[in-house]
């Protein structure tokens, strides 16, 4: 009875009904619109707003795959570390093959950069279901060793991009397809991909049991290991993509690159609407409240009211609400 039961749940929700939990980050990114152009007119200016949207697409596809690890009951506290190390192992790989491959450094590079970020999810999933460690105990540990990684590849300073690669590898960031930003192109498509994995398939299914009750899912026949190691894969795929789309935007990776990615990342899952106890989760949610995120920092660099230096202040204050919200509700 407490499968079935469990299964139903799981059911609803991976459907596409709309619900006022749904539709929150929605109706959070309107007001804040409205709220904004009250502000500064600039606001909602083309430009402003794409601007914004592109910079919120890093956080926005990191927290893609940071909703598979939270819905299936996990945690990642290392992905802005992972970031900053995968940049660094990417711009270090390209350079190394730009005198014999020329341009197609930069293909090869980002192939490098998806095996490693792949291979970084791996390890911190095996950490945290074949060691049993908590998993804010294992990425908070995994985060000082990537952080420390990147710190010693580039010896403290910067890791620049090869100057014959820069111009090549520059429109991943600052190009665009049918006006529209690439970075947006690629967070759309990879929020696409992801939402048909976790409403239509198998695994998204399993997620959500795992999530919402461990024992349940185990007496249903699903292997609770395999199917938290493969979310935190999902999620080390999702960093390294990010880490891709960031390279062209400074041109080099430095020990502070990714530098509190972690908590803009919970941030916007939990603002989505995805429960942080797990058990459900919301894509296109946690999308929206990346750029939530975003225009509230817009909005307090075009107005008075806060300093920008408060963004992270802010951003803190916003999660913990979010989280008295998720408690107090049903």
């Amino acid at each position: 009875m407490t499968a079935t039961m469990t299964s139903a749940s799981i059911r609803r929700e991976g459907s596409f009904d709309f619900n006022w939990t749904d539709v929150g980050p929605f109706l959070a990114l309107a007001a804040l619109m409205i709220i904004g152009f009250a502000v500064n007119p600039d606001f909602l200016s083309a430009t402003n707003l794409s601007n914004v949207i592109t910079r919120s697409a890093f956080i926005a596809i990191i927290a893609v795959g940071a909703t598979f690890v939270i819905s299936s009951g996990g945690l990642d506290l290392s992905v802005g570390s992972m970031a900053a190390f995968i940049t660094g192992i990417t711009i270090m790989a390209m350079n190394m093959m730009a005198p014999h491959l020329g341009g197609w450094a930069i293909p090869a590079g980002m192939a490098m950069a998806l095996a490693v970020g792949l291979f970084c999810g791996l390890v911190n999933g095996l950490v945290v279901t074949v060691g049993k460690i908590e998993p804010f105990i294992a990425t908070l540990g995994t985060m000082g060793i990537f952080r420390a990684l990147i710190t010693y590849m580039s010896d403290g300073g910067t890791i620049p991009i090869d100057r014959s690669l820069r111009d090549l590898y520059r429109p991943v960031y600052f190009g665009s397809v049918a006006g529209i930003s690439v970075p947006i192109l690629v967070s759309v498509v990879v929020a696409a991909v992801a939402s048909f994995v976790l409403y239509k398939m198998k695994f998204g299914r399993k997620c959500a049991a795992v999530g919402a009750n461990e024992d349940v899912a185990r007496y249903s026949g699903i292997s609770i290991v395999q199917t938290r190691t493969i979310a935190y894969v999902i999620q080390g795929g999702c960093v390294a993509i990010a880490a891709l789309c960031y390279v062209p935007r400074l041109g080099a990776a430095t020990p502070t690159t990714g530098l509190l990615w972690e908590l803009q990342v919970i941030t916007a899952v939990v603002i989505g609407g995805t429960a942080l106890r797990g058990g459900k989760g919301h894509i296109w949610g946690t999308v929206a409240g990346a750029v939530i995120l975003e225009l509230i920092a817009n909005l307090m660099v075009l107005s008075d009211f806060v300093s920008e230096y408060l963004v992270a202040g802010v951003q803190g204050v916003i999660i913990i609400i979010a989280m008295l919200v998720q408690r107090f509700s049903k």
